[in-house]
């Protein structure tokens, strides 16, 4: 055998020391084999489980990829390109991911089965008939060591013959062990070769399959696909650096700008108090009691909106109202010696709150400001921009903007308002002028110098007043809509949907043509609202049916407010704030004139306004057709009633038919010459057959008059 020694199977019988010495330098060998091909089974493993890792992360990304035009980031905006571009990346990782799972597949059958299968099979084998030798070695030894006792003088045939048969049955389960065993160490000398050079080809010719896969799906498309996406990340670097670039000379500019502002009470005369600001906006300290005599002070954020001193917590996402300052006092004052106190006190005295500024500067700007928002100082602004300002913080006060940027960008004070870009199409916002209220003048929509109701009237309240009344005078609301006890909807009703709504006002309007009129209703309610600091809201149930609209006490069950489905003419929400919706009511009666009245109502809800016009929009479906069964079924009862007063007229017809039939044959009967008897005397009717010809002249009579 070429290029290394065997182990002489011919010797095996004669178990000489030279072969023993032989096997011994096999074992060592066999032992070193087994040694370094566990470290190499260990590194292929590893390869291998890396490839499984890598196509599995692979994958990952191809699906992280797929799902980013699913995700929403907070502070990201929707953009296109970013997406379509991350879903061509998703396609090429994809195919990828494919190429590495083939990779994985070749190496587990090609490079890992080999090494497995020699460790697990191969080596295992040697193993064990190393210690099928060993037992038989020490058997055959034994056998050996009995028959060399047994006794020359005392010769027993049957002691003999065990003993004979004893060391025939050991020397040829030895030899043939140790044949077995040296012929699977010279085989190992071959195994050990092959073993080490198969799992490395494969390992190398699935490797070469993967990057020619790779070559053939990497085509000229995709190299230019990413050499433009690479130009596009340089381009990008460079406009980040340059940001960079500017960002740090702001930072730089700010910090020389700012550095005599670092001092909590910087000297007056480097910065000077500004006594005509209409906006404030900064940390004060706040006083608060804790019991009868004990106070704590804590740092707010404090900022003017409109006429309300509003505060805000860190961690809170919108501040909450303080006081009205409108009409307020404001001094210093010395509490608890304390520096910088100022007390705002409420325009009736009933509300008070100290607070401290971290300077005197900040607490003279804060006393003048609240001073000039008290007394409406706005003489150097345009009427245009207080109106559109009174409106923004009606909107505002009642609903916070649902953006987190929005919401924080307008609690800036010191942010001038920038124009927000306008809707296509038919939308508008409160405050703003959409297209068709551009070529309508506002009178056109909402009736001059109409009320508006901020607040619903429970028919509870008027329970003592309508006693008084008679039963059919009822209490007539100015606005057409019903309270009280009602007749109870039938229960089979096919449509019952509830939402939590927040009356906020209703007024009467003219025009009933679009949504606009419930635009302009939101507005002029939302700035009434804003001016007579009006923030409280009735919180009701709306429920809705096929047959009606109900606003419910959520407390007592009562129904405050009734509205006939087929009375609701408009139905919408608004544009940008989508909790916002309104509804457009038509009543019969209502004035004096007789003429309809139309009120507008505008609500507040939880859920969104679309979802409760379209639970509107579907009863009105649903109460349409019901409608129009009853009405087709009215008429199917009118024909049939029709067709059964007809039956019943043909069957008088016919009797009568019967009765003139019958009354022609008494008349004939009685007309007849009159019979004398045999012993000549005259035959006399009796009175019954009289009065029947009577009768029967009278029947025909009538009969021939209705004839």
């Amino acid at each position: 055998m070429p290029g290394f020694d065997t182990l002489p199977i011919e010797e095996t019988l004669e178990d000489s020391p030279q072969t023993r010495s032989l096997l011994g330098v096999f074992e060592e060998d066999t032992a070193s084999i087994s040694s370094y091909f566990s470290q190499l089974f260990k590194a292929m493993q590893r390869i291998y489980d890396a490839q499984n890792e890598l196509s599995a992360a692979t994958h990952l990304t191809s699906k992280l990829l797929k799902d980013y035009e699913k995700q929403r980031f907070p502070l990201g905006g929707d953009d296109e390109v970013m997406s379509s571009t991350l879903q061509q990346f998703a396609k090429v990782i994809d195919e990828l991911s494919s190429c590495h799972a083939v990779l994985s597949t070749q190496l587990a059958d090609a490079m890992m089965f080999p090494i497995t299968q020699f460790k697990e099979r191969d080596l295992r084998e040697i193993v064990i008939l190393k210690e099928v030798f060993q037992i038989a070695s020490d058997d055959h030894d034994a056998a050996i060591n009995r028959y060399s006792r047994l006794s020359k003088r005392k010769e027993n045939e049957k002691v003999k013959n065990e003993v004979m048969e004893d060391v025939y049955t050991s020397r040829k389960k030895h030899h043939e062990t140790t044949m077995h065993y040296f012929a699977s160490l010279n085989m190992l000398q071959y195994k050990k070769k092959i073993v080490l050079l198969e799992p490395l080809l494969g390992y190398m010719q699935a490797q070469i399959s993967f990057f020619k896969l790779g070559s053939e799906n990497l085509t000229q498309q995709w190299e230019d696909f990413l050499t433009d996406i690479g130009t596009s990340v340089q381009n990008v670097r460079r406009e980040m650096d340059s940001d960079a670039e500017a960002m740090d000379q702001t930072i730089q500019d700010l910090k020389e700008a700012s550095d005599p502002l670092y001092m909590p009470d910087p000297d007056p005369n480097t910065v000077p108090v500004n006594r005509n600001l209409t906006r404030k906006a900064g940390y004060l300290n706040t006083r608060n009691k804790t019991g009868l005599v004990s106070t704590s002070w804590d740092r707010q954020y404090f900022f003017t909106q409109g006429g309300n001193l509003m505060g805000q917590s860190r961690g809170d996402v919108a501040g909450g109202l303080v006081m009205d300052i409108d009409n307020c006092s404001v001094m210093a004052v010395d509490c608890e010696d304390r520096r910088f106190c100022f007390q705002i006190t409420s325009f009736d005295g009933k509300k008070v709150a100290i607070l401290q500024a971290e300077s005197r500067k900040d607490c003279e700007e804060w006393i003048a400001t609240i001073n000039n928002i008290s007394k409406r100082i706005y003489l150097s602004e345009n009427p245009e921009e207080i109106a559109a300002r009174v409106n923004q913080s009606a909107l505002e006060a009642v609903t916070p903007s649902p953006s987190f940027q929005q919401r924080h960008e307008s609690f800036r004070p010191s942010t001038q308002g920038r124009p927000r870009t306008g809707r296509s199409g038919s939308q508008c916002s409160v405050g703003s002028e959409s297209p068709a209220l551009s070529s309508l003048s506002l009178d056109s929509l909402v009736a001059s110098d109409t009320p508006i109701q901020f607040d619903i009237i429970s028919p509870v309240s008027e329970e003592h007043a309508s006693q008084a009344k008679s039963a059919g005078q009822g209490r007539t609301n100015p606005f057409g809509e019903s309270g009280g006890p009602e007749s109870e909807e039938s229960e089979d009703s096919i449509l019952h949907q509830l939402f939590i709504v927040r009356f906020l006002g209703c007024m009467e309007v003219k025009a009933t043509e679009s949504a606009d009129v419930i635009y302009e209703t939101m507005r002029q309610i939302l700035a009434a609202r804003a001016i007579h600091n009006i923030f409280r809201m009735t919180e009701s149930h709306l429920l809705v049916t096929c047959e009606s609209l109900k606003l419910i006490d959520p407390q007592t069950q009562i129904t405050r407010l009734r509205f006939s489905l087929s009375s609701v003419v408009l139905c919408a929400s608004h544009q940008e704030n989508k909790r916002l919706f309104g509804f457009v009511l038509q009543t019969a009666g209502g004035r004096v004139d007789g003429r309809p009245v139309t009120v507008c109502y505008v609500f507040e809800s939880n859920n969104d306004g679309e979802q409760i016009c379209d639970s509107v929009g579907l009863a009105k479906q649903i109460a349409l057709h019901s409608e129009m069964d009853r009405k087709a079924s009215q008429k199917q009862r009118e024909m049939n009633k029709a067709k059964e007063k007809q039956q019943e007229e043909l069957h008088k017809q016919k009797q009568i038919e019967k009765d003139l039939e019958e009354q022609s044959r008494l008349i004939a009967a009685s007309s007849r010459p009159s019979q004398t008897a045999a012993d000549g005397q005259v035959l006399v009717l009796s009175n019954s057959q009289s009065e029947d010809s009577d009768v029967g002249e009278e029947g025909q009579k009538k009969g021939e008059s209705e004839a």
